[in-house]
């Protein structure tokens, strides 16, 4: 008797900017879709009054990368090409790329047209002895199941 299929773990994944790996993160959020309700209100045959909900604009939320911070800079390279304007060498895509426990892809989420909104270094504290965290935002104009 079959007994389904595994349910996958949350903790093996990896990024793909442009094709190109990007590896150890700690964390990813906001992969999600939503299309905006759009309520019309109307009277039907005898005014009885009825309200017919439709489909409006798409809307994706922004991507939450966090990893222990390390001496590359290319986060912060690539939010310098948006302040400076160059938005359309800034916009990449990408993937999120999910694995089962044998290391076999089992599924990708590919987002279009992403930049950096928001590049940060989480708090840094004297006598601490936690890995300084990298967090990065990214928009995108996209996000499909492939």
């Amino acid at each position: 008797m079959a007994i389904g299929e595994d349910a996958l773990g949350n903790y093996a994944y990896q990024i793909e900017i442009d094709g190109v790996t990007i590896a150890q993160f700690k964390e990813v959020s906001g992969l999600s879709a939503e299309i905006q309700v759009i309520e019309h209100k109307e009277n039907k045959k005898g005014g009885i009054p009825v309200i017919k909900k439709l489909p409006g604009a798409r809307k994706w939320g922004d991507i939450q990368l966090k990893r222990g911070k390390t001496d590359d800079a290319g986060w912060w390279k690539w939010i310098k090409q948006v302040q400076e304007g160059k938005i359309d060498e800034a916009r990449k895509n990408g993937s999120v790329v999910l694995y089962d426990y044998t290391r076999g892809e089992k599924a990708r989420f590919n987002f279009h047209n992403a930049w950096p909104s928001k590049v940060s270094l989480g708090n840094l504290q004297a006598g601490g002895s936690e890995i300084a965290i990298e967090e990065v935002t990214l928009v995108h104009e996209g996000l499909e199941l492939a």
